[in-house]
């Protein structure tokens, strides 16, 4: 694949997107009640361009539930990982909108170079990387982070490098000194890191962007603790972390800023406090008093507070809210009965009002009813409605299929959610009842959520979850939550549905190694179709994700690759006193 081919792939995803983003992006409700935009300044980006120095405060609701590069797998915490502590081969751009979506050289000179028909990946290393200590970045430090992706004690985090290389099936990981040989990765010299895989990728430009491409020194791996105080390659490192409570960065002054073109580390201090309730902070993101001025939320606006920011223009001004391109679902455990019965399962699809719990987290205004898996900016920025069910279900036809799958009075189940998505669930469980199955609701604290949810002999018949595209693209998306042969009986963080279907299994194979993008993305949707028919899960909503930010905040905009999340790589103070 050449350079040229590169910039295409680049163009086709950010048409894609930009579609999809020009539909929805950055509304909220007036006060009128109609839709309009919620205005930023410039081009979607809050505050200007920041000054350098001064301390960026984030209010958290929860602690990260994993910093170690081989196991960040969610969203806002990749953003927080891969934009201040480790640097990946390749990066994305930071800025809104399409233009976000296009990638650039970060550790590596390049976006890579193809061989053997993309089947073989070389990147090379730029000059004077070094870790927070002033130790140097060699390549060898990346291949050692992806094999510690194959470490069934190190679970949860990016399985791209598992599916993709050419590892032997029974690899297990470094950590008890096993490496991956020269069919998998090659380390020729201390920049150059050569990858070789099972099948072409002609998007693994893009997979390079992962956290599962960041180095780790072989030397300062403390294994499962790893994440409690990883080694820095990027702009600011840990000073203390407190798991829970607070997390404090400084800069990393053996970072060099002329060998990054995308972090910018304008604060010279970022404190994470991560003791907050969500009220709090919208309370105190809204008030904008003393310090909070210069601080940003991590956890959502509360949907009970919408109305008192967009009916106060100052507070609406200061408020993010792009659609995050992602797509919550009620996930069902297909091996656990009775959604082992397809025709429960379509019940279910049936039975759920989508209105009631749109309403539960906002309304339309920071939600779309979401009518399949794939979002609508990995589908030409159309939605696709597949059962044209209406958005407050049909109970009735709910209760007729479970009568023809032989549960007449319906059943009892348990949902676990976590303790944020309390209102969504008591939507479903509404819903539910209408149609005979009786739902408990167990709530579960966020960073445990998945602990529950990921392990076979813990999780319950429903939970509440969702996927963002870890790209622009359908390949990160329907293989990541439906593909079978990825199921693991704990630290499952894809498949949640335990969904194994070997003819969709041969699908996705089929299509993940097709060349031509357009025939491809064709190809995902009429996929996802196949997969709704099996109703493994039902598609809740399209969400836009509302963040506020103080009035002293400067350079704010929603990333599109990191489901809405604000982009840490460029963001700051307007003045520093």
């Amino acid at each position: 694949m050449t350079r040229r081919t590169h910039a295409a792939l680049a163009a086709a995803i950010a048409a894609a997107l930009t579609l999809g983003l020009g539909a929805c992006s950055s509304t909220g409700s007036s006060s009128d009640g109609t839709d309009k935009p919620v205005t930023t300044e410039g081009n979607g980006i809050i505050g200007g361009t920041p000054v350098k120095g001064g301390t960026l405060t984030i209010l958290s609701n929860q602690d990260f539930d994993q910093l170690d590069p081989a196991r960040n797998w969610t969203m806002p915490v990749m953003d927080v990982g891969v934009r201040m502590l480790y640097r990946t081969l390749t990066t994305f751009k930071a800025a809104p909108g399409a233009e976000g979506l296009k990638i650039e050289p970060d550790l590596a000179t390049d976006l890579g170079t193809p061989s053997d028909g993309a089947k073989t990946w070389t990147f090379h290393l730029k000059d004077g990387l070094k870790y927070e200590d002033g130790t140097p970045i060699v390549a060898d430090d990346i291949k050692y982070n992806v094999e510690r992706s194959f470490s069934p004690d190190l679970p949860g985090g990016p399985d791209y490098a598992v599916r993709y290389l050419n590892a032997p099936a029974a690899y297990q990981g470094p950590l008890k000194g096993e490496r991956l040989g020269k069919e998998a990765i090659e380390v020729p010299d201390a920049k150059t890191i050569v990858f070789h895989l099972k099948r072409p990728v002609a998007e693994f430009g893009y997979t390079a962007t992962l956290p599962t491409f960041a180095p780790v020194p072989k030397a300062k791996d403390t294994g499962v603790n790893y994440g409690n105080h990883v080694v820095s390659s990027g702009p600011y490192k840990i000073e203390t972390y407190d798991r829970g409570k607070q997390m404090v960065l400084v800069r990393n002054t053996n970072w060099d800023p002329a060998s990054d073109s995308v972090r910018k580390a304008y604060p010279d201090k970022i404190v994470v406090d991560q003791t907050l309730k969500n009220t709090g902070i919208s309370d105190r993101l809204i008030a904008d008093q003393g310090d909070d001025k210069n601080a940003i939320a991590y956890a959502d606006l509360l949907p009970a507070k919408l109305s008192d920011v967009l009916t106060n223009p100052a507070v609406k001004a200061r408020l993010i809210s792009e659609n995050a391109g992602c797509t919550s679902k009620l996930d069902m455990n297909n091996t656990k009965a009775p959604f082992d019965n397809p025709k429960v399962r379509l019940a279910i699809q049936y039975a759920v009002d989508k209105e009631a719990v749109q309403n539960a987290l906002g309304g339309p205004a920071l939600n779309d009813i979401a009518t399949t898996y794939l979002p609508p900016v990995l589908t030409d920025g159309k939605a696709v409605d597949h059962f044209g069910i209406k958005p407050a279900g049909d109970q009735a036809k709910a209760k007729q299929l479970l009568a023809e799958a032989g549960f007449p009075n319906g059943f009892s189940t348990e949902l676990a959610t976590s303790t944020g998505g309390k209102q969504e669930a008591e939507a479903i469980q509404a819903a539910l009842k209408n149609a005979g199955v009786t739902v408990q609701i167990n709530t579960v604290d966020p960073t445990a959520l998945g602990g529950v949810v990921g392990d076979k002999a813990k999780q319950p018949g429903l939970s509440v979850g969702g996927w963002c595209p870890d790209y622009p693209s359908a390949a990160t998306f329907l293989p990541m939550i439906f593909d079978g042969r990825a199921i693991k009986d704990k630290g499952n963080n894809g498949n949640l549905d335990r969904f194994n279907d070997p003819a969709v299994n041969a699908e996705l194979d089929r299509i993940a190694s097709l060349t031509d993008l357009t025939e491809a993305n064709k190809a995902w949707t009429a996929l996802d179709a196949k997969i709704m028919d099996e109703a493994p899960a039902v598609p809740l909503l399209w969400q836009k994700k509302p963040l506020l930010v103080g009035s002293n905040i400067a350079g704010a905009f929603a990333h599109p690759v990191w489901a809405g999340q604000i982009d840490y790589a460029v963001i700051g103070l307007k003045s520093v006193k």
